[in-house]
């Protein structure tokens, strides 16, 4: 097979070859399913099969979407790093296109609220368009006025449909829109969840209705939203723990990962500085009359889910969560169990997680090496990867008789 770099905004050639390594070590799809614990290997050796669908020299990937034609599109944010390229592109012939439009997705004079700043979560509704949080938010700038909004597109039509500034009370100055999902079951024009996980101390989830762009923030204030003050985890081997008083070593947050139930009538979320799931039935979250105590009364404690920054949801019903702890991906079934779907060392920083009906795609940013974690260095080592995985198992065969 042969596979293609993609750097921003350029074209480059293509890769010849078959399985590449990342710096010469490691085969690009693990070879079968080895068995993690005692009777197998001890959990450090690669299981699951995962193929790297693209390689990103410049910024790094975050979001992602693929429409069922196969398209795939891709959000690189702006608030870690202000890079120049597109915020949202799609993936084209071995190049990053700014998407739906160079006007939108490139850095430009308009007014914020007239183009795309800073692409975070992205995700597809039950009609095949795409969604994406504009968390607004340029490296070393405040939020200003118009840049943070939810966008949907018409994917065919390459156009917008929806752009909904979000705007105080239900925006605060330290916001961070991370993630969202979009419920087209409850609205007239359907309902947006969508996870604030701060870039201070003040998580909540946010609630937007499409029709009349009512918005509001809740459970600002509960347990199920918040970082967990003395959480530790380890990242690349070196145990690291989260005190709000004191700058971050690693990628913390409030409220994170959000994903629907495949009926739409649960949202499932997570903060990213815990390792405990939570959900929340629908009808409820979607309803503007529905007091902040009384959904408090309604969330469900799920139980954990290991450190999970993304989740997505199968056409089963079956949680995708990423883990930044053990660089891998694992699938909380509907009876609470879980499976270890891949594991890698390459898996570092998984973020943007998306199913299609065949196989999960996620994003490595690789952002626990950003230089605000790392005394101003940048560890960071080009290139990021999107992978993908099969859903189901891939088959096995031998020609040997039975």
């Amino acid at each position: 097979m042969s596979r293609r770099r993609l750097v921003a905004g350029a074209a480059v050639a293509p890769l010849a070859g078959g399985m590449v390594a990342l710096g010469g070590a490691l085969p690009a799809r693990a070879q079968g399913t080895p068995t993690t614990g005692v009777n197998g290997d001890q959990g450090y050796e690669p299981a699951g099969s995962f193929d790297i669908v693209a390689e990103f020299y410049g910024p790094g990937p975050s979001g992602i979407v693929v429409a069922e034609n196969g398209r795939i599109f891709v959000g690189f944010p702006r608030h870690a790093i202000n890079h120049k390229g597109a915020t949202l592109g799609e993936l084209v012939n071995g190049r990053v296109v700014p998407w739906p439009s160079a006007a939108l997705s490139l850095p430009s004079s308009a007014a914020p609220a007239d183009r795309l700043m800073s692409i975070h979560g992205m995700t597809m509704d039950t009609q095949g368009r795409l969604w994406a949080i504009d968390d607004g938010k340029l490296a070393g700038l405040p939020l200003q006025p118009g840049a943070t909004k939810i966008v949907c597109f018409d994917i065919a039509a390459n156009r917008l449909l929806h752009s909904i500034i979000l705007k105080s009370p239900t925006l605060l100055p330290d916001s961070h829109m991370n993630d969202l999902r979009v419920d087209l079951t409850h609205g007239q024009a359907g309902t947006v969840y969508v996870s604030d996980s701060s870039f201070g101390h003040s998580p909540a989830l946010v609630v937007v209705d499409v029709a009349s762009g009512k918005q509001r923030r809740v459970l600002a204030t509960h347990p199920s939203t918040q970082a967990e003050a003395g959480f530790m985890a380890v990242v690349e081997g070196v145990p690291l723990v989260y005190d709000p008083a004191q700058k971050p070593r690693f990628v913390v947050g409030g409220v994170d990962g959000v994903t629907l139930s495949a009926s739409s009538d649960r949202l499932y979320y997570a903060p990213l500085t815990s390792r405990r799931l939570y959900s929340l039935p629908t009808a409820l979250l979607s309803d503007f009359s529905v007091s902040d105590a009384d959904l408090a009364k309604a969330v469900r404690d799920e139980g954990e889910k290991g450190t999970a920054d993304g989740l997505a949801t199968d056409a089963q019903g079956r949680i995708y969560t990423t883990n930044f702890e053990h660089d891998c991906i694992l699938r909380r079934n509907t009876d609470g169990s879980f499976d270890l779907m891949v594991h890698d060392p390459r898996i570092l920083s998984p973020d943007g997680i998306f199913c299609t009906r065949t196989h999960v795609y996620c994003t490595l940013g690789q952002w626990n090496r950003l230089a605000s974690f790392n005394n101003g260095q940048d560890k960071r080592r080009p290139p990021y990867h999107l992978i993908r995985f099969p859903i189901e198992p891939v088959p096995t065969y031998s020609a040997e008789p039975t």
